[in-house]
């Protein structure tokens, strides 16, 4: 797989984890929140735009099974803007797109 999509599997995998660390209070995330990091996994394998992705939010095609993109987003929402706190590198990096 390209630099891109491994750098968007870093990115949910860290966030993911900052989610079930501080949100949840798990040490790492269990086996349903590992069931979402490796969904989201395959899905940026199998994504149609490969390195030229844009933001899933924004693409006309929704990959994501209903329940699994509502999952991604309630953690992404919380975790995203605690990135700059946790992993301020890897947030910066995120926003602007390197």
């Amino acid at each position: 797989m390209g630099k891109k999509i491994e750098k968007d599997k870093n990115t949910i995998k860290q966030m993911v984890a900052l989610y079930c660390r501080h949100k949840l209070n798990m040490p790492k995330p269990d086996e349903q929140y590992q069931k979402l990091i490796n969904y989201c996994c395959l899905r940026l394998d199998k994504c149609k735009w490969g390195e030229n992705k844009m933001a899933c939010k924004n693409c006309p095609v929704h990959c994501y099974k209903t329940e699994m993109r509502e999952q991604i987003r309630k953690v992404m929402r919380w975790a995203g803007p605690r990135m700059l706190f946790y992993k301020p590198i890897a947030a910066i990096k995120h926003l602007l797109g390197k």
